[in-house]
């Protein structure tokens, strides 16, 4: 028998840590975005999973090895339980179209806006057991690319203003999130637990 589960995927950079212009590559370059701990600690007291999707082409560019991505992943995870939250999956894509590279180029389809790590996400939780509503699943991001994997994976998509703030570039290319917060703990609190 499965067990029916709601999803909270989010975006890394920008949304949940301060995007600092450059790839984060080492922790001490990793800063949460203020309550974006809390934020996350509630949505899982809601009874959310949570899991990052992140595009992490700093590894085909050389910028960052995929240790270091990885290493940064778990130091997240360690600031996140401080807070009194932690994520449940965690999925990056290394590919870049402007940079070949023969290891990651077969990630390519993972890239958002693409919806593989979403796709994923979602056939793992199943092999464990667990169907994802995605009526009742979120896509948080900072990013034009955040909101379109959110609507093509048929999850509620929410923009942030933190990190990129594509606002006005949704508005002009007509992709639409349905909600649009100042941060992470105004998506979590003014509109997913509202």
């Amino acid at each position: 028998m499965t067990e029916t589960i709601k999803v909270l995927f989010l975006d890394r950079d920008g949304t949940i840590n301060e995007d600092t212009g450059s790839y984060v590559a080492t922790r001490p370059q990793l800063k949460l975005i203020a309550r974006a701990g809390e934020a996350v600690a509630l949505a899982k007291a809601a009874g959310f999973r949570i899991v990052i999707i992140s595009n992490q082409a700093g590894i085909a560019r050389g910028i960052a090895t995929v240790e270091q991505v990885e290493d940064v992943n778990l130091y997240l995870n360690e600031l996140l339980t401080e807070a009194g939250a932690s994520f449940d999956r965690c999925y990056y894509c290394p590919s870049h179209p402007q940079h070949p590279h023969p290891e990651y180029d077969r990630f390519a389809g993972c890239r958002k806006p693409e919806t593989g790590m979403v796709e994923r996400a979602i056939a793992d939780f199943k092999a464990e057991g667990l169907t994802v509503d995605r009526d009742a699943s979120f896509f948080i991001g900072d990013k034009l690319i955040d909101v379109e994997c959110g609507l093509r994976a048929s999850l509620h998509p929410i923009l942030v203003r933190t990190g990129h703030n594509e606002e006005e570039i949704c508005r002009r290319l007509g992709v639409v999130p349905e909600f649009v917060a100042d941060d992470l703990y105004e998506a979590v609190t003014a509109h997913i637990l509202r």
